[in-house]
C-alpha cells in the first residue's frame, strides 16, 4: 500500500506530496525535502515534529 505526506497537511505553504511503500523510505524522503526546500537539517529534526509528520502520514 502506497503512503503519501502532504507537506500542506503540517501546515506549511509547499505543494510537495511525497509517496513511499514503506514509513521507513516515506520518512527518509520527506527528511530529504525538508532540508532541500525548507532549510531544516534532516539530522536535528525535533522528535515533536517527527512525531507531526508521522501522524499527518496517510495511506492511499
Amino acid at each position: 500500500m502506497t503512503m503519501v505526506l502532504r507537506c500542506r497537511d503540517l501546515g506549511m505553504n509547499c505543494p510537495k506530496e511525497i509517496r513511499a511503500e514503506s514509513e521507513d523510505e516515506l520518512l527518509k524522503l520527506a527528511a530529504e525535502h525538508a532540508e532541500k526546500d525548507h532549510g531544516l537539517p534532516a539530522t536535528t529534526i525535533p522528535p515533536a515534529i517527527m512525531a507531526m509528520v508521522k501522524a499527518a502520514i496517510k495511506n492511499e
